[in-house]
């Protein structure tokens, strides 16, 4: 009898600790949405190593990873509660916000987007001056050429000396490789290294955020009813995104590995690679404050620069448009 219940006793023990070990392994992990603004690049790449090595479920969340159309239509599924986050370009966030969109911005990755101006070397742009004279396509909504207005007045150039093409997204680059215009607007991690590889050859780059235009980048934005009903699960999200990143600027190769095996179609893994390694060195964080940390300074100047091409009447509180409290000390 003795025997028989040592050796019952010990089964159930063993059973309890898989069973514990197991849970603690992301068994009961909670589903987390997460709906890119775009396509599936190498900007993202962070995401999909943590997810690789576990880290989110080591944070009790089961991620759900979604590319995306629109900043718009990706805010839409947000207040209607089909996603807990977007990852999206600041700037747009806070378009929505002051135009009474119940969302806020809890983490920014990217305090000024990577934009670029490119041109062909027999016909380059150096300087923002070397605009005047050429034609530059222009899609609405698109970053890039939607503040060429604020970029001249930064740089004293002459704007109505610049023929601003408007044309569908889509059909931009090709415009440009087939000469049509001058110049395009690019992002600087994601589309120039596919641009370049496609054409076999370098353009010109002049980046924008060195002749003063700082438009504010990738954000984290969360729903204002998700931030109260879903603290916890964002703050666990938002602290495994801290590890991911120290990941991806560790090991880029690996973070390619992670992303292909997910991504059959993409690009080559020397593409991949160079968009993970740009997106990385953008990641900055100032004065010992946490990876995401939401700069006020940001914010202001991100309204200052939508109210420099749209009438946006009194702006609001600039603590109605971010929280860091998910972030920690």
């Amino acid at each position: 009898m003795y025997r028989k219940g040592l050796i019952r006793s010990l089964a159930l023990a063993a059973t309890a600790a898989v069973v514990t070990a197991f849970a603690s392994h992301g068994a009961m992990a909670e589903e987390f949405k997460v709906r890119f603004s775009w396509k599936l690049s190498g900007a993202y790449g962070f995401f999909y190593l943590g997810d690789q090595k576990g880290v989110y479920k080591d944070a009790g969340l089961e991620l759900k990873l979604g590319e995306g159309a629109s900043s718009q239509a990706a805010l839409g599924g947000l207040i209607q509660g089909q996603e807990d986050v977007v990852v999206m370009p600041g700037i747009f966030a806070v378009s929505a916000i002051q135009r009474g969109m119940p969302v806020k911005i809890i983490g920014v990755y990217q305090p000024s987007t990577p934009l670029a101006l490119i041109s062909h070397p027999d016909n380059p742009v150096n300087t923002p001056k070397d605009l005047e004279g050429k034609t530059i396509a222009h899609a609405v909504g698109e970053t890039g050429t939607s503040y060429l207005g604020a970029f001249c007045e930064i740089n004293s150039v002459d704007c109505t000396k610049i023929n601003k093409i408007q044309m569908d997204s889509q059909t931009r680059v090709p415009q440009f490789l087939q000469r049509q215009v001058d110049v395009v607007s690019v992002y600087r991690n994601n589309d120039l290294p596919v641009l370049e590889d496609k054409a076999g050859a370098k353009f010109v780059t002049l980046n924008m955020s060195d002749y003063g235009l700082s438009v504010l980048g990738e954000a984290i934005v969360a729903s204002d009813e998700g931030i109260a009903k879903n603290g916890d699960a964002l703050r666990s999200f938002l602290a495994a995104n801290a590890k991911s990143i120290e990941m991806m600027r560790a090991d880029p190769a690996g973070t390619v590995a992670a992303l292909k095996a997910v991504w059959k179609a993409g690009p080559s893994d020397q593409v991949l690679q160079r968009q993970i390694e740009t997106t990385a060195a953008l990641f900055t964080t100032s004065g010992g404050t946490p990876v995401g940390w939401v700069d006020e300074k940001v914010i202001a100047n991100a309204l200052k620069l939508i109210s420099s091409v749209d009438d946006i009447g009194t702006p609001r509180p600039l603590s109605d448009f971010y929280t860091n409290e998910l972030l920690g000390e």
